[in-house]
């Protein structure tokens, strides 16, 4: 950022009065301007032992298999933005289960939720943003071709929790990847 939202004077990094960060500040209106982290929203889904995967056809790491998942809209419930994303990249149906993963990725601002979900019917219908949706068996998992750590993790947390016949809901950091 570099104008002000409110007034469109200069933008200035410095600590505020009463504050312990570094924040946006007007020099003009003294407008405080916070910067947060964005949540990513998604699904594991799955439609009897099979995993829902999209081909993404967008920046970044188009190409790639990922779980569907996208920013939250104002106005929506973390379940609601899911549930969206799902239809949008694999214009799959899902009923929402419970939140499964909560990651942390501070060095791109995010935080990614991702819900156990479970499909209604086997239909796929790609979205836009999406090359291909597909469901893999665990055994066809293309890991070699996954867009992103949080959906490496996610796989990972998912199969483990299968084979020990469980269902935990699973937090961690990410730590920056080069891909």
């Amino acid at each position: 950022m570099k104008f002000c939202s409110s007034c469109g004077h200069a933008i200035e990094k410095l600590v505020p009065a009463d504050d312990n960060r570094t924040r946006s500040v007007c020099t003009e209106c003294q407008t405080i301007h916070y910067e947060n982290p964005r949540l990513i929203l998604g699904t594991l889904s799955t439609w009897q032992d099979q995993i829902l995967l999209c081909r993404r056809a967008i920046a970044p790491r188009s190409g790639f298999w990922t779980l569907p998942a996208g920013f939250m809209e104002i106005g929506e419930s973390t379940e609601a933005g899911a549930r969206r994303e799902t239809l949008e990249e694999a214009g799959a149906e899902v009923e929402i289960h419970d939140l499964f993963a909560v990651f942390d990725i501070p060095h791109v601002e995010q935080v990614h939720l991702f819900f156990r979900a479970a499909m209604t019917s086997p239909h796929l219908a790609p979205g836009v943003e999406s090359l291909e949706a597909r469901l893999f068996k665990p055994d066809d998992i293309p890991w070699d071709e996954l867009a992103f750590e949080s959906v490496r993790q996610a796989l990972r947390l998912h199969l483990e929790d299968r084979s020990m016949g469980t269902s935990r809901l699973h937090r961690m950091q990410l730590p920056k990847m080069d891909w």
